[in-house]
């Protein structure tokens, strides 16, 4: 089974017109280094629309200074084998000048959701990415894009900014894939040494004491916040950066669950910052 590429925006428009003809178009944005996470968004995306469009593009302006972006994995050739296996029909894969071909005068900023956890850790990162994402959206005109719960803030962030700016798009958000002791899949993990392999499980196990007393109708965030960061206390080589419980549209702190949240951490295992979180519902009575 084989994928056709587009290197251009005018490339990614023909192909597009003709594979529309009339039909629905879903589309995944990634920035490659593919893994089962991302390979499970497609497969969400083939259930949403008759024409699946990938983008690969490691994109420069939600990088911090002294971020990963230049040893950010890349390897085109295998990303588009792999969403090919999966029916992607077309994978759009400019390079910085194809996007950027000259300084951006013009950004999408936002306020609110965007303004705590990653937003304060990462300044500029969201102006970055909802910049690059209205490109996309402008560019391949999807009727449905998928993006993955592990980056929670990010989809509400364009979840808005879909609402704000009136895009003509559905914004479908798919589970975070894991492997099997637990570990949220990431491009970044590629990074971890076995030893910070193992340190990292603290974060899934963070977030399960959250669950679990969440389930036993702890509705209070305090010993929700509490239960998370013990865990993390118990592992001295985890750098913790933050340990958050936030309402799941807004991104506010909550100091009790009524309506579903977000439990979040982020750490830093070794060199490697890691981010994770899992939805915490209210507990039915």
């Amino acid at each position: 089974m084989s994928v056709r590429i587009a290197r251009t925006i005018a490339e990614c428009r023909a192909e597009l017109a003709a594979l529309r003809a009339g039909r629905r178009v879903a589309f995944v944005p990634t920035m490659g280094a593919l893994h089962e996470g991302h390979l499970s968004l497609v497969n969400l995306a083939r259930t949403k629309a008759d024409v699946v469009v990938v983008s690969v593009f490691v994109n420069p302006t939600q990088f911090a200074p002294g971020e990963d972006f230049e040893r950010y994995p890349r390897d085109l050739e295998r990303d588009a084998r792999l969403v090919a296996e999966r029916g992607a029909a077309l994978v759009f894969a400019p390079d910085v000048e194809e996007m950027y071909p000259r300084p951006l005068l013009t950004r999408v900023t936002m306020h609110g959701i965007t303004d705590d956890l990653e937003g304060a850790r990462r300044p500029g990162h969201f102006e970055g990415v909802l910049t690059v994402v209205a490109k996309l959206f402008h560019i391949v005109e999807p009727e449905v894009a998928v993006f993955g719960q592990k980056d929670a803030q990010q989809a509400a962030a364009i979840r808005r900014m879909v609402v704000d700016l009136d895009f003509p798009v559905e914004i479908v958000v798919g589970a975070t894939a894991r492997d099997p002791d637990g570990l949220a899949l990431s491009s970044r993990n590629a990074y971890l040494s076995a030893d910070d392999r193992r340190e990292a499980l603290a974060l899934r196990a963070a977030l399960g004491r959250a669950e679990r007393l969440a389930a036993e109708g702890v509705a209070d965030a305090a010993p929700l916040l509490d239960a998370m960061r013990d865990e993390l206390s118990r592992h001295p080589a985890i750098d913790v950066d933050y340990v958050a419980l936030v309402e799941r549209d807004s991104f506010r702190s909550v100091d009790r669950v009524t309506s579903p949240a977000v439990a979040a951490v982020a750490a830093r295992v070794g060199r490697t910052r890691l981010i994770d979180n899992v939805v915490i519902e209210p507990h039915a009575r």
